[in-house]
């Protein structure tokens, strides 16, 4: 996968939605291009005395419905590219959910694995001073992402609230609760997910008990193995970037969640509890029922997607399956519940954690989970019965779905039919 076609490869979704609805050119038109894109260097002072400089973006994509919305994330390989593919994915994300939020994405490249706390600390307040002009409640409003926590959320909130003089904690989201985080943020993602399968497992035909294999062991990994065991459902396999482990009779997750607690590897576990070491590549290609790639993007590609066996894919991750393996997969008749639904449960307790800051009033944790199941269900039933009707994957329902939302906004301010009538 060359790097430039990430961009290319996600607005073949927006084409493939666009051909099952009669929409105004104009839409397409709005939908292909970010709206604004911010490039900048943070210069940091590293412990030792030395300064360096770090590249960063953010991407506000388009806001027809609403302020920006998405997270940051601190990687070494994050590019342009994929800031902008981010960006687009949230805005369709925010519209499947039908909240008032329009799609932004920003990104650090730093492997923040290597700086000390206070580096990373500096790295994070100096983010906001550069972007703090583009920021705020009502324009863009950012959250954590890959290698950024509500501890780095706090920071960067405090910068803001610095620079423009008064406490504003609505900027961000995926904060401490202490400083005005909202309960159930933790597990949203994955929460969000495990919601959806639970709704839709009978036209799933899922059994009672499913094998699960979960690639990436990070929050949305951690979360989803827990809830699905609680379940009584077996996770036979996990990876994380350092190695994965393997048990047919189900991985013993108290020992997997300890690992990661203690910062080791889930490979740590191996030899106890009959986890085995397995080939990190071999994950997807494992005997389960339902395969959750919760890494990165192009996790299943052309390569890779000939071996999946499940027959659910859930994408708590984003863009993790590459078109060419799309087709491959749904040639296997996999069903794959699409990240812009499936893994929406954390931009969701994003958005009550903003209203909550507005309102200065909070709402408890059973207050959240229900909100989120009753919105989950619903716009995932919604996609259920657009795929259904229309004979298409519920990929492509999802983006119909939310191309709906997003064409209806963009053509109340008029269209071209309307200005030449």
């Amino acid at each position: 996968m060359h790097e430039d076609s990430l961009l290319e490869d996600a607005l073949v979704r927006l084409d493939d939605a666009a051909a099952h609805l009669s929409i105004d050119p104009d839409v397409i038109e709005k939908l292909k291009f970010a709206r604004e894109m911010t490039k900048v260097r943070l210069m940091i002072r590293m412990d030792d005395g030395s300064r360096k400089s770090f590249l960063a973006w953010r991407c506000r994509y388009d806001d027809t419905r609403g302020p920006t919305k998405g997270g940051i994330r601190f990687h070494p390989d994050s590019t342009a590219d994929e800031v902008e593919t981010l960006a687009f994915w949230m805005t369709f994300k925010c519209a499947v959910m039908n909240l008032p939020y329009g799609g932004g994405k920003g990104a650090v490249q730093v492997d923040p694995r290597k700086l000390s706390k206070a580096e990373l600390e500096r790295l994070s307040r100096a983010y906001i001073q550069a972007f703090a002009r583009i920021l705020g409640p009502d324009r863009d409003i950012p959250a954590p992402d890959v290698y950024t926590n509500s501890m780095i959320m706090g920071w960067m909130a405090d910068e803001y609230a610095q620079i423009v003089g008064q406490h504003e904690p609505a900027v961000i989201t995926g904060k401490p609760i202490a400083l005005g985080g909202s309960l159930g943020r933790g597990d949203a993602t994955a929460r969000g997910g495990y919601y959806l399968v639970r709704h839709l497992a009978a036209e799933l035909g899922l059994a009672q008990t499913m094998r699960v294999a979960v690639q990436g062991f990070g929050n949305a990994g951690q979360h989803i193995a827990r809830l699905l065991a609680a379940d009584g459902h077996k996770i036979v396999a996990v990876s994380d970037s350092e190695g994965a482990v393997y048990s047919a009779a189900g991985l013993h997750i108290d020992l997997l969640l300890a690992a990661k607690a203690d910062g080791k590897s889930v490979t740590s576990t191996t030899g106890h509890g009959g986890h085995e070491l397995l080939d990190p590549d071999a994950l997807v290609g494992v005997e389960c029922d339902l395969l959750v790639p919760a890494a990165l993007e192009n996790m299943i590609d052309e390569e890779n997607a000939g071996s999946v066996k499940a027959k659910l894919v859930l994408e708590l991750a984003n863009g993790p399956v590459t078109p060419e393996a799309d087709a491959i997969l749904g040639s296997k008749d996999v069903t794959i519940l699409p990240d812009i639904l499936a893994n929406a449960g954390g931009v969701t307790v994003s958005y009550f954690e903003w209203v909550q800051n507005r309102q200065g009033f909070y709402w408890t944790v059973e207050e959240i989970h229900d909100r989120l199941r009753a919105i989950m269900e619903r716009e995932g039933r919604a996609i259920w019965n657009v795929a259904r009707e229309k004979n298409i994957t519920m990929r492509t329902a999802a983006y119909v779905h939310a191309l709906g939302r997003l064409a209806e906004a963009i053509e109340a301010h008029g269209t071209q039919s309307f200005f030449t009538s």
